[in-house]
């Protein structure tokens, strides 16, 4: 236990000092971590042994979601975002559903072994992109504010929005029996993750902040503790939605969203602990993923699942956003820059725990297809991140002489 601490300790050290120099170049974030977690881990040098199973890994992405979520809302430029909404919206009510049916599409071509329910929950856990792994592109200046804000909303809410559908195929494809039929069954799922991941998120948000404004005032917060409220508001807003039925991950960033308008003048400060602990969390997450899980898959791949994963960040997701921002003010290197920036990562990690505990027929290929996919994102979004934006950055300025 002790050598384990003391390996991620000391790399947690030694990435903090040379993280900013790590963001300017191609190899940098999950990269790092995921092959820091490979090289020690059993499958390389066998230095970094982690006793971690499936529910400890989906407990360690769902808090690291919870606070990238809620930070990445938080810091949100609302006034933008109030302009460019529809580009959020059309990716979310167009291109969702559009990458869900393509996926489908895509598994039934690929799959001959599994049912269509299986593929369906396929195309479901891969959907959603990752916050935390797009995090490059929406933190950055470069990348023009309406696209950053567009892919921050639907980052923050595909998750929250996948969650009850892919509760729906897995009550189908395990034969759960449901009270009322499967369209009330659908109709509660889904409004109840929603509704109740808004209603909680919004309330313990505001009251959140009504309270750290009125003890502020008296000065009753601590320079020391004023590094926590935000961290633990957001685990409360995510534990206490879960806990209720509702998404945490929508409780997350409305939460984040509400906090972001309401509290201006500190949040800045009140932010930076959150962000520091969330970019921790994430370290870990992907050096565990690293060590744990890719180290175990890797000889288990299939060439249908290589071929789905490529497919799945590529065709199944780019095709959609292309067809969603149709008649809209943006040319088509950005749309096609907003398309191929859909990386997967923690919402599909926390998918791929919730299918492990189902005990599907067709499960050890759900995971590793989940598995390549979210390997695949790491190394492909990471490396080309920078370099990618380097070029919209010149594309969009030649465009404009």
């Amino acid at each position: 236990m002790y050598e384990n601490l003391a390996i991620l300790a000391a790399f947690v050290f030694l990435y903090s000092l040379v993280s900013g120099g790590l963001e300017k170049t191609p190899i940098n974030g999950a990269v790092v971590f995921t092959a820091f977690g490979l090289i020690l881990g059993p499958l390389g040098l066998g230095f970094l042994n982690l006793n971690v199973d499936a529910d400890g890994l989906g407990v360690l992405a769902e808090l690291t979601l919870a606070l990238v979520l809620f930070t990445d809302a938080a810091n949100a430029n609302l006034r933008e975002l109030k302009h460019s909404f529809h580009i959020p919206q059309r990716l979310l009510l167009i291109g969702l559903p559009l990458t869900l049916l393509l996926g489908f599409v895509a598994g039934v071509l690929v799959f001959d072994g599994l049912t269509l329910l299986e593929i369906a929950i396929i195309a479901t856990m891969l959907a959603p992109t990752d916050a935390a792994l797009g995090k490059t592109v929406v933190t950055n200046a470069a990348v023009p504010s309406k696209i950053r804000e567009g892919l921050n909303v639907e980052s923050g809410l595909n998750d929250g929005i996948c969650v009850p559908i892919l509760l729906i195929f897995l009550a189908l494809a395990t034969s759960v029996e449901v009270q009322g039929g499967t369209a009330m069954f659908v109709l509660t799922l889904v409004v109840q993750a929603i509704g109740v991941g808004v209603v909680v998120g919004v309330g313990l948000t505001f009251l959140g902040v009504q309270l750290l404004t009125r003890f502020a005032e008296h000065g009753w917060v601590t320079k020391s503790w004023q590094q926590l409220p935000v961290p633990a508001l957001a685990v409360t807003c995510f534990a206490v939605a879960q806990w209720l039925g509702g998404s945490g991950f929508i409780a997350c960033f409305a939460g984040g969203m509400l906090f972001g308008g309401l509290e201006k003048q500190h949040k800045p400060k009140l932010l930076l602990a959150a962000e520091g602990t969330g970019d921790t969390l994430a370290l870990i997450t992907w050096v565990v993923f690293g060590a744990v899980i890719v180290g175990q898959s890797l000889g288990s791949f299939s060439w249908q699942v290589v071929i789905y994963a490529l497919l799945s960040l590529t065709i199944v997701r780019m095709l959609p956003v292309f067809l969603a921002l149709a008649g809209l003010k943006l040319n088509s290197d950005e749309k096609l820059f907003m398309g191929w920036f859909g990386p997967r990562g923690l919402a599909s990690i926390v998918f791929a725990v919730i299918v492990f505990n189902s005990h599907l027929p067709g499960g050890s290929t759900i995971l590793m297809t989940a598995v390549c996919t979210i390997l695949l994102s790491i190394v492909a979004h990471g490396l080309s991140a920078n370099p990618l934006i380097a070029a919209l950055r010149a594309r969009l300025k030649n465009l404009a002489l």
